[in-house]
């Protein structure tokens, strides 16, 4: 089901989320609302807050692929790129943002099972774009030269 995504001044999106403790049908409909929403959007990706979920997951739509990430964490983050960023949540703007050019993660999937996955590029910034939802940060806070988005 596609969901409506909510906007910058929510409270929900400065939150810091609720690990998830229980791998059922409850999340697998979340995971299958944040694909919805973040295909129907055209969107790199989209976290579980910024559809009003206080809950550590999120999902990235890239040419790598989709890919849904349950409780994830950082094991290492390396080098450095600067690109333009924009959110689904901050509809509108755009700004520069600097992140890790390689990131390695670890997190579940919805049926609990364990993985690990070394991103690069725009990949690994997308996916530390929605890990910072789940800490309640918004792209925002770390970028500079923010703007109305003509694109």
């Amino acid at each position: 089901m596609v969901r409506e995504v909510l906007q910058v001044g929510d409270p929900v999106l400065r939150k810091k989320c609720e690990k998830v403790t229980r791998f059922d049908d409850a999340l697998k409909a979340l995971l299958d609302d944040l694909r919805d929403t973040v295909l129907a959007e055209e969107g790199a990706g989209l976290a579980a807050p910024q559809i009003g979920v206080s809950l550590r997951v999120f999902v990235v739509n890239v040419d790598e692929g989709y890919f849904e990430f349950v409780n994830p964490v950082f094991v290492w983050q390396k080098g450095e790129q600067t690109g333009a960023e924009g959110c689904l949540s901050v509809r509108g703007k755009a700004g520069t943002v600097t992140r890790p050019n390689k990131v390695k993660i670890v997190f579940y999937d919805r049926n609990g099972d364990r993985y690990s996955l070394v991103a690069t590029g725009f990949f690994a910034r997308a996916i530390c774009h929605e890990y910072d939802h789940l800490d309640g940060v918004l792209y925002t806070d770390k970028a500079t030269n923010i703007r109305d988005d003509q694109g």
